[in-house]
């Protein structure tokens, strides 16, 4: 049985066009990121370390060596949505 290889030519840009489109993706995800892989299946914990990463640093990636929290981090609440009275 013959190969028809004018069925190649967009059977090689439909493939490198996936390939592209996925290179890209996963780039810009890791770029999102600060350079780490995505995080999937997330609970309640994560979610709240992940916040707390946030106040601390500002992005959800980040993370601090410090022992100490900077000053700013006393007055910056996470519970700043919740009616006092």
């Amino acid at each position: 049985m013959p190969v028809p290889w004018e069925a190649l030519i967009p059977f090689g840009l439909l493939t490198t066009m996936f390939a592209a489109a996925g290179t890209l993706f996963n780039t810009s995800q890791r770029l999102q990121n600060q350079g780490k892989p995505v995080r999937y299946g997330l609970d309640a914990w994560e979610n709240m370390m992940m916040d707390r990463d946030k106040r601390l640093t500002g992005h959800l990636r980040g993370q601090r060596s410090d022992p100490i929290a900077p000053e700013e981090f006393a007055t910056n609440s996470a519970w700043y949505t919740e009616r006092t009275g």
